[in-house]
C-alpha cells in the first residue's frame, strides 16, 4: 500500500506545543519513530512516504532537537522524535532531549503507536532495550522497527531478529510488534503502512 500524500506540518520545541491529531475536524490517530541517534528514522520517513526530502536526512548524529510533526493520507499523524544517547551532544543537551523525550512518550495522549527503530546488523544495545523497558513500565503501546535490512542478508537478518527476541524473553513474555525495513531497497514498507493504515481507518470508522 503505497502512502498517496504526506507533508511537514510543523516542529515543536516542547510537548504544549505539538499540535492536536485532528485533520479536518476529525480525530486521528498518531503514530511516532524514535531510536539512537542516526539510526535511519528521517531515512526511514522518506522511504514510507516516497519523497527524497520530506524529513531532512543528516550526517551529523543527533542533529534533531524537534518534534516534528507530519499529516499523512489526512487521516494520520507521523511523528519525528529526537534520537536519544548520542555522545558528542552536550551533558545539557542530552537532558534537555531526555526531558522532551519523555514528555511526550509518557504524557502525549494521543499517541496511539511507538516504533522504536534499532539497527538489524547490531546486537541488542542497552540504550535500547532500557528504553524499552521504561516505555513498558509506563504502558506505552510500542513495536520494533528494524533499519538497515539491505546490510544483511535475509538468512542473517533472520538471525539477528531472533538473538533479539530471545535477548528481550528475559524481560518479556512476548516479543512486540515488528519489522524489517531498508530505506534504500523499500523492505518492509508495504507491512508497515499497510499495518499503520488499517488502525487508522479502524479508528476513523469508530
Amino acid at each position: 500500500m503505497a502512502i498517496k500524500n504526506a507533508k511537514f506540518l510543523c516542529s515543536s520545541e516542547k510537548l504544549s506545543q505539538c499540535p492536536p491529531a485532528v485533520i479536518e475536524d476529525r480525530a486521528v490517530i498518531e503514530v511516532a519513530l524514535i531510536g539512537r541517534s542516526n539510526v535511519g528514522k528521517s531515512s526511514l520517513i522518506n522511504m514510507l512516504t516516497s519523497q527524497k526530502s520530506l524529513a531532512k536526512v543528516s550526517g551529523t548524529p543527533g542533529k534533531t532537537r524537534l518534534i516534528n510533526h507530519f499529516e499523512v493520507d489526512s487521516k494520520w499523524m507521523l511523528v519525528d522524535l529526537p534520537g536519544y544517547g548520542y555522545a558528542k551532544t552536550s551533558k545539557s543537551n542530552r537532558a534537555a532531549f531526555s526531558d522532551l523525550i519523555k514528555s511526550y512518550v509518557l504524557n502525549r495522549e494521543e499517541l496511539y503507536c511507538l516504533f522504536v527503530l534499532v539497527d538489524i546488523r547490531l546486537e541488542p544495545q542497552r540504550i535500547d532495550v532500557e528504553f524499552m523497558e521504561m516505555l513498558g513500565e509506563n504502558g506505552v503501546p510500542f513495536g520494533i522497527v528494524f533499519t538497515k535490512g539491505d546490510k544483511l542478508s535475509a538468512s542473517a537478518r533472520k538471525r539477528q531478529v531472533e538473538a533479539y527476541k530471545k535477548h528481550l524473553s528475559e524481560q518479556w513474555e512476548d516479543f512486540p510488534l515488528h519489522f524489517v525495513t531498508s530505506a534504500e531497497s523499500g523492505l518492509g514498507r508495504d507491512e508497515l503502512t499497510e499495518t499503520i493504515e488499517s488502525w487508522a481507518d479502524d479508528f476513523l470508522a469508530k
